[in-house]
């Protein structure tokens, strides 16, 4: 296994697996190249709400919630059981963060599957907000064989424990 080095990271590019199902791509981290998941669908350039897919483009990492503090130097709060994030496309409040209860489609911040233990929120449809163009797209926690995400991209818990926290303040994901 490679070693991570402690420089910080700025930079992250992730690809489709060549010869891989859709859903199974490379991070790269400097010298470093990490097995991630991708959107069940693959990477798409016409991002649409529900499609399984993983946007192609370049999205910083705004900040990242978690569920126990972990010394990280991008932006981040902890997670509360009451939050949520709005996937609701005929809502005004969609792909923002919420407080639970609430009526709206969305998705839960504090899985059960510990899957958002540690999730970035990528700056995808954020500024501005396009109802429909895919909400909650997120950098965060794989399951250990790397299943397919709604449209995230997602590290075994192992790999995102040692890459998060040497990531810049800036991060920038890059998905081809």
């Amino acid at each position: 296994m490679p070693r991570f080095c402690a420089t910080r990271l700025s930079i992250l590019r992730v690809a489709r697996r060549i010869g891989g199902k859709p859903h199974e791509g490379r991070l790269i981290a400097g010298a470093l190249v990490i097995p991630c998941a991708l959107g069940r669908a693959g990477v798409t350039h016409h991002k649409r709400e529900g499609d399984s897919a993983t946007p192609a483009g370049r999205w910083r990492i705004l900040g990242f919630y978690l569920r126990k503090p972990t010394p990280l130097r991008a932006p981040w709060r902890l997670t509360r059981r009451d939050d949520v994030w709005c996937d609701d496309p005929g809502s005004f409040l969609y792909n923002r963060p919420l407080r639970a209860p609430a009526r709206l489609s969305h998705e839960e911040m504090w899985r059960k599957d510990r899957l958002y233990d540690l999730v970035g929120v990528m700056d995808y449809n954020i500024v501005p907000r396009v109802r429909g163009r895919g909400s909650a797209i997120f950098f965060h926690i794989a399951t250990e064989e790397l299943g397919p995400t709604a449209g995230c991209v997602a590290l075994r818990a192992r790999d995102m424990a040692r890459l998060a926290p040497r990531l810049g303040r800036k991060a920038i994901i890059f998905v081809d």
